[in-house]
């Protein structure tokens, strides 16, 4: 089964992925699954988007299908799953307030949070970064999700391949 190794920063994520693909026997796969920060004007070349946006180099013996973006942030995944958001903050979310589903990886990342955090106002806990947001991202149905999200779909897709 494949883990998840939360690293911290972008940068050190990067880093942590270099040298697992440096030290990785020909059966492992490493991948790298970060946010995009911004959207990506083709969800394929996530190299390119990583060495414009971030100045990263691809390493040499990394494929785009290595890069796995939620797009353009973990809170994009968390407000496409409204079901999820309601079973976890209960009935005083405001879904109005969340960003319409349409070309919701377009999306600015600080529009995407500030609109999550505004939805959820009134609950008794608010939205914020941190260990609350993987509680919540615990949650999402990828089913739901996936309509909405073309990156989530390409994660998912390479995901069924390789594994």
């Amino acid at each position: 089964m494949p883990s998840i190794v939360a690293c911290g920063s972008r940068n050190a994520a990067y880093d942590r992925f270099r040298n697992a693909l440096a030290r990785a026997s020909r059966d492992d796969i490493v991948m790298l699954l970060v946010d995009s920060e911004d959207p990506v004007d083709d969800i394929n070349k996530t190299w390119q988007h990583l060495q414009r946006r971030d100045g990263w180099q691809r390493p040499h013996n990394a494929e785009n299908e290595d890069v796995l973006f939620m797009t353009t942030c973990m809170e994009t995944w968390i407000v496409a799953d409204h079901n999820a958001l309601r079973e976890h903050f209960g009935p005083s979310i405001h879904p109005g307030a969340l960003p319409p589903m349409d070309e919701l990886e377009r999306r600015s990342r600080q529009d995407v949070l500030r609109r999550l955090e505004h939805a959820t106002r009134d609950c008794p806990a608010t939205y914020a970064k941190g260990p609350k947001s993987f509680e919540v991202l615990g949650k999402i149905n990828p089913d739901a999700i996936a309509p909405n999200l073309p990156s989530f779909r390409r994660a998912r897709n390479i995901l069924a391949e390789r594994l």
